[in-house]
């Protein structure tokens, strides 16, 4: 694969060089640990269902359009996009006109970040620090009362600025520091609004972030899922930063935590598998602004025919991102979330027609309009759980975002 390079030289690509060919409302943007991949054009757009049996159709219908494409010449195509939260909401996956793919992005994290904004802007916290508090505090008298086990609750940021947000800048920003985990920019449908004179206008979105979790990957028969689910944040000080990360390993409260989201996920994956790894004890991993706990997942499938989507909509969503039982706990954000989470939760990622694929949890993420972003994080609570603990946990989740916007002084949100 070349490029050209400043002189006119023909040199060959990069990753990176997949990173600044990015462009906000015609690329799919994907680097995860092992590869770089940027999707550009649309050929196909996969249909929505005729019923509100958007995600349990949602195989059936990726598989269906993939060889429908196969039979009619097309090279072997693939899908890519983003699944969102709620299984009544329509996907949004596209079939690209061409696709690259590249070696891992590695990207200077001690380089100077670029600018986003060409100016100022304004934040407002939704719901507000203290309904989210109250929000909290009502759930965990839900399960103390043994109505529920688990459930995640989230909350946002509103942020608008006078100026256009350079998208290629923030997707650049994310990835330079997120080598470990799956940096993304995906296309969303377009939002229409009414204007003055009768006028409609479609709103370019885009979901962006930088997720440290992966919900499934496939490669041929080979299954891999890496859950985290208990969480603290990262400190400056190296002693502290080190006692954090250990006493979250120890933390019986993270622990319990953990091992909803894990016996969920490997209960959720033992139908589908001849073989199933499921390691006795979570790790560590870090991210630049958390320690999370985690486990590795490995499996081999009984089905070869068993697709990377056809799995992710089995697994999805976790405990990680929604809370247990599901159902309850999918009410319960229903009723004391208030806001629509969308994309936020949901799935980013792609499947080709011989059904491998990899899907990451749109967590860290912001949804961007052409002046605005909307944050989201969210807290996974039980029984035991702080209230007031749980706001602290997603305002370090922000910091992912935040500090990719030029953001140091992330405390107050």
């Amino acid at each position: 694969m070349n490029r050209l390079n400043a002189q006119g030289q023909v040199t060959e690509a990069t990753a990176a060089d997949l990173l600044e060919d990015y462009r906000r409302g015609h690329s799919f943007f994907f680097a995860t640990p092992q590869a770089t991949w940027l999707a550009e054009g649309t050929l196909a757009v996969l249909p929505a269902a005729a019923d509100r049996e958007e995600l349990g159709t949602l195989p059936e219908r990726a598989e269906r359009l993939l060889k429908q494409l196969k039979r009619d010449g097309q090279r072997p195509p693939m899908l890519v996009g983003a699944v969102p939260f709620d299984p009544g909401q329509a996907a949004h996956l596209v079939v690209p006109l061409t696709v690259r793919k590249l070696e891992k992005l590695s990207l200077d994290s001690r380089a100077p970040l670029r600018a986003p904004f060409g100016g100022g802007f304004t934040v407002e916290p939704f719901p507000e620090p203290e309904a989210y508090v109250d929000g909290a505090s009502r759930a965990i008298g839900r399960m103390r009362a043994g109505e529920l086990d688990k459930i995640v609750l989230a909350r946002t940021l509103r942020l608008a600025s006078p100026q256009p947000i350079r998208l290629n800048e923030l997707l650049h920003n994310l990835a330079q520091h997120n080598t470990l985990g799956y940096t993304f920019a995906v296309d969303l449908p377009r939002r229409s609004e009414s204007e003055a004179g009768g006028r409609t206008t479609d709103r370019t979105r885009t979901l962006i972030g930088a997720s440290p979790e992966l919900l499934v990957a496939r490669t041929g028969s080979r299954v891999y899922v890496n859950p985290l689910a208990g969480s603290t944040p990262r400190s400056s000080d190296a002693a502290e930063d080190e006692r954090r990360a250990q006493a979250l390993l120890a933390s019986p409260k993270d622990l319990r935590e953990h091992a909803l989201v894990i016996e969920a996920v490997a209960e959720a994956l033992r139908p589908y598998c001849r073989t199933l790894d499921v390691p006795a004890k979570p790790s560590l991993v870090s991210t630049a602004a958390m320690w999370h706990l985690s486990t590795e997942i490995r499996g081999e499938l009984e089905d070869p025919e068993m697709t990377s989507l056809a799995l992710a909509v089995a697994l999805h969503p976790t405990p990680a991102v929604c809370g247990a039982p599901t159902g309850l706990a999918r009410a319960a954000i229903r009723e004391l979330e208030p806001f629509d989470r969308g994309f936020y939760a949901g799935l980013v990622g792609w499947c080709d027609a011989s059904g491998d694929g990899e899907w990451a949890i749109a967590i860290r993420c912001a949804v961007a309009e052409s002046h605005s972003l909307e944050l989201y994080a969210g807290a996974g609570i039980v029984a035991e759980s702080s209230a007031e603990a749980e706001l602290a946990e997603t305002s370090a989740k922000f910091r992912t975002m935040l500090r990719a916007m030029g953001v140091q002084d992330d405390e107050a949100y």
